[in-house]
């Protein structure tokens, strides 16, 4: 890919990942205000060629359209439209979808946190004010309540709610330190984004925000993703307890984990156990036999809510980019082919 870079350096930059957004696409660059000094407009081998459609039809010089010879889905998108921006210099990197439902005139409130030194990563949140709660529709309420929970179990952060808001800022100092050829690059992105973030323990801020809902038509379905979603949070999860207590660090929470897991196995296990044979047998399972299979369950229960509680405690509570040095290169995503166009030029 090549590419020649912005004049005047770029401090914030905008990446769009567009696939069948071509209707609402102009209206989205249109918003974007001045503070914004580049705009990468990534068409994800868009069906409609919606890059095509904003290289004839927007006349912004900071706009670069970014295309993909093959889908790679909003993941790959916003990896290449990140690996452009660290290129070109940019210090902060937000995401808005061509879709119309994130209003570009929030976007000072994404970005404050991050040049103030207060985060490392922002992201939006649709649940925080009741009257945007009720007039969402109730599908859509539903399934992100159940992939918030879920992403809260994987990343770690469980301050934030609404984690698979897709209306994000990152600082490129910290997504230089991220594997980011392992990052998932379908719509499980914005969840195993978090999971990473949490590795190298990034701070995470929420920015109150209200959803656009229109006539655009969203390519997530929560039915088909929901097993990809469980399975990739749940995989998550374990290997970020593994990383935080036991492979980093080994505390009373550690212990507590073990413990708890280990009581509640055993007593799960042999009370189903010696309620099984008594049945078979024809016999009532005695009260000393029930109270031996409740006891550990019980003190497995209080040490797990011991272990969450203190795993909730330990969110990062400071910014990780202030105390690192300089953008680096951000690892290319795999092999992807991408045509670079320059509005104006």
């Amino acid at each position: 890919m090549t590419s020649s870079p912005p004049t005047p350096p770029v401090r914030i930059a905008v990446v769009i990942p567009c696939f069948r957004v071509r209707n609402q696409i102009m209206a989205v660059l249109a918003a974007i205000g001045d503070q914004v000094g580049a705009i990468y407009v990534v068409d994800d081998c868009c069906p409609d060629r919606t890059g095509a459609h904003v290289l004839i039809n927007c006349s912004d010089p900071r706009v670069r359209v970014l295309i993909h010879a093959a889908n790679q889905g909003v993941g790959g998108a916003m990896l290449t439209g990140y690996r452009q921006a660290a290129a070109d210099g940019a210090e902060v990197a937000v995401k808005i979808d061509g879709d119309g439902q994130m209003d570009p005139s929030l976007l000072p409130l994404f970005i404050a946190p991050i040049l103030n030194g207060q985060a490392d990563y922002t992201k939006g949140n649709r649940f925080y004010n009741i009257e945007d709660v009720i007039s969402m529709p109730l599908a859509r309420l539903v399934g992100n309540a159940g992939l918030s929970f879920m992403t809260k179990m994987s990343s770690g952060y469980w301050q934030i709610f609404d984690p698979t808001n897709g209306y994000t800022a990152i600082s490129l100092k910290v997504l230089t330190r991220l594997p980011l050829h392992k990052i998932h690059r379908r719509y499980f992105f914005e969840s195993d984004l978090l999971f990473r973030l949490g590795t190298i323990r990034a701070r995470v801020v929420d920015v109150p925000m209200t959803a656009i809902y229109g006539d655009e038509t969203s390519n997530l379905r929560i039915g088909r993703v929901f097993f990809q979603f469980l399975l990739g949070n749940l995989r998550n999860a374990g290997k970020r307890l593994f990383y935080n207590y036991f492979l980093r660090d080994f505390s009373i929470a550690s212990l507590h984990l073990v413990g708890g897991l280990v009581f509640v196995a055993f007593g799960t296990v042999f009370g189903l156990t010696a309620w099984l044979t008594n049945a078979s047998s024809g016999q009532f399972t005695s009260t000393g036999t029930v109270m031996l299979a409740a006891l550990p369950i019980i003190v497995g229960v209080q040490l797990l809510l011991s272990f969450i509680g203190f795993d909730m405690a330990s969110a990062p509570a400071s910014a990780l980019h202030p105390f690192l040095i300089g953008v680096g290169p951000v690892s290319a995503p795999g092999k992807v082919t991408v045509e670079v166009h320059y509005v104006g030029r």
